[in-house]
């Protein structure tokens, strides 16, 4: 599953297992359509007493308020990530300013790999990778083949997918920021 027209980034997580799991995302902000404003920003983060990653593609405040209030609805249903974030996904869609954030959050613990979105979608992906932003369909399609042709690791599927979508994503760059649980 790929999700997103939000130019400026791509995010791309992997679930091998409840021990092998990872997130990053490339470092590109993008004004506009012809202008790099930033090469290195860290768009992925632990949250909610480090058990949780984050990841989001779309604006970069909207993205950190989106991220403020899952923390806070993590804190609401005691790092319940499914219940946390169809919590997220019911208030986005509801609220009369959250309505107009314009993001796609991925959030993935030992148990789960979701993508959170503003019209009310919770995805639980097929398999264990999910990818958004402008690159999100070349580092899913890489992911894909290596999830499923190779025995690498979380961490090297999403470093190698990253890879792809910036050698050929104007939008994604190789400024690569990982985390891992």
């Amino acid at each position: 599953m790929v999700m997103g027209d939000f130019h400026a980034t791509t995010i791309v997580a992997v679930r091998r297992s409840a021990d092998d799991i990872c997130i990053g995302g490339d470092g590109q902000v993008t004004m506009g359509e012809k202008t790099v404003m930033k090469h290195g920003a860290k768009k992925v983060r632990k949250i909610y007493k480090n058990t949780v990653l984050t990841g989001f593609a779309g604006s970069v405040a909207d993205a950190f308020t989106l991220t403020e209030k899952f923390e806070k609805k993590l804190e609401e249903h005691a790092g319940n990530l499914k219940r946390a974030a169809v919590a997220l996904a019911q208030t986005w869609r509801s609220d009369k300013v959250m309505r107009n954030l314009q993001a796609l959050m991925i959030a993935v613990d030992k148990e789960s790999l979701l993508v959170i979105s503003g019209n009310g979608e919770v995805i639980d992906p097929d398999q264990g990778f999910i990818a958004i932003g402008s690159g999100g369909n070349y580092a899913h399609a890489a992911a894909y083949a290596l999830f499923n042709n190779t025995d690498m690791t979380a961490e090297q599927i999403v470093r190698e997918s990253l890879n792809v979508a910036a050698s050929i994503c104007v939008y994604t760059n190789d400024n690569i920021s990982i985390e891992k649980l």
